[in-house]
């Protein structure tokens, strides 16, 4: 298929060294009529500094509530080939794994059906296909669903859980964040297909507090692998570090965030009562640094990017949590942090928008949790004195 359109603005995007979505949306332009409109009207759209893009409207799949994203040009006759792009977002596997041959199965039935575009993956963890009809939805759920795929999250509804690559590839994982991962995906599956919340809510699992998902930035509840003992030291290997110019005292004992690190030129010491578990230290000396004793999970709730208000990061809630399959308390105790942001929220707040503005006495006592020194996030700020009337009357 010929190119239809002169881009000179989208072609400096693909200079440098770096790879560039303009380089293959021109790929896909050459077979699929779509992508070649979707390159013009957004050619278009650098050159008048305006969007064409109409969000949003009521298109999906039958029994589903959520998995498409309806979007229109606002310019269809213009650009006939995107006057409907709706997006399709699949269920990515825990971890993001994938076989070549479950790749291809993906995008062989997306380039008979769609635009042949693809970003894997979306900052949700879904696998996003761009670039549909609405008479093509049926048949590309048909297609997908009958090899054993499944849509992802969309709109007001749970989003579809994602997670790190915990023990299939890091050894310091403290939990197996992608069967929990699963769990969490099999346990949702009517929050995740048929929106009924005030709006989305998103789990992520990381298996350490190094946090390769970016749950403490993303999700309204984070579930971060942790451990309860001590920080073991080789202390051969931390002289090997100083050996090979490590400034131990400048990149770990300054940089730890509760100065529980103590390095006398020769000998490492670890006050571990005092130690939050960042990890910083042993994701910098990872063979002289190790976690022991019992692992589990902390639970942390309320991050998100900015919609109503500024953006937030995650609170801790609870500090450190036994988890193990079939993770039925986990379940439980999500499921009553869902319920009272549920039955407080307004429409498009987020869990911890709702937090921040009833407070979290409610919050902690509906979910059962008592106030704890780690749920402080900001001294004088948070004392966690909760006062009720009988305790006035005493």
């Amino acid at each position: 298929m010929a190119k239809k359109y002169d881009t000179p603005l989208l072609d400096e995007l693909e200079k440098g060294p770096w790879p560039s979505f303009v380089t293959e949306i021109k790929k896909a332009g050459k077979k699929s009529e779509m992508a070649n409109d979707e390159l013009g009207q957004l050619e278009k759209s650098y050159r008048t500094k305006r969007g064409y893009w109409k969000h949003g409207g009521i298109v999906g799949v039958l029994g589903y509530g959520g998995g498409i994203i309806g979007r229109y040009s606002s310019l269809p006759d213009e650009f006939p080939g995107v006057a409907h792009f709706h997006t399709v977002r699949i269920n990515q596997p825990s971890g993001w794994f994938y076989s070549t041959k479950a790749l291809r199965e993906i995008v062989d039935i997306w380039d008979k059906y769609g635009s042949g575009l693809t970003n894997v993956h979306g900052s949700t963890g879904d696998l996003v296909l761009l670039g549909t009809r609405t008479e093509a939805l049926e048949p590309i759920f048909a297609e997908y669903s009958s090899r054993g795929w499944d849509l992802g999250g969309s709109g007001s509804a749970m989003r579809t859980p994602s997670c790190c690559i915990g023990p299939a590839r890091c050894e310091w994982a403290n939990i197996d964040t992608m069967e929990i991962c699963y769990q969490m995906t099999q346990r949702f599956q009517d929050e995740l297909h048929r929106p009924a919340f005030p709006y989305k809510f998103k789990i992520k699992v990381s298996g350490c507090a190094v946090d390769c998902v970016a749950a403490i930035a993303r999700a309204d509840c984070s579930i971060i692998g942790t451990w309860k003992g001590k920080i073991a030291v080789d202390q051969d290997a931390v002289k090997w570090y100083a050996k090979n110019r490590m400034d131990i005292n400048k990149e770990i004992v300054d940089m730890c965030p509760t100065s529980c690190i103590s390095y006398d030129g020769t000998k490492m010491t670890i006050n571990d009562d005092e130690c939050s578990r960042c990890m910083h230290c042993i994701s910098k000396m990872t063979k002289a640094l190790k976690p022991t004793g019992e692992k589990g999970v902390s639970i942390l709730v309320g991050s998100k990017a900015p919609i109503v208000v500024g953006s937030l990061l995650s609170w801790v809630i609870v500090p450190f949590m036994k988890v193990q399959p079939p993770y039925d308390d986990l379940y439980g105790f999500i499921g009553k942090i869902i319920e009272w942001w549920d039955e407080n929220a307004k429409p498009r707040e987020r869990l911890g928008e709702v937090i921040e503005m009833k407070g979290m006495r409610s919050f902690l006592e509906h979910i059962g949790v008592p106030a704890q020194p780690q749920q402080v996030k900001e001294p004088r700020k948070d004392p966690f004195f909760f006062w009720k009337e009988e305790d006035l009357k005493r």
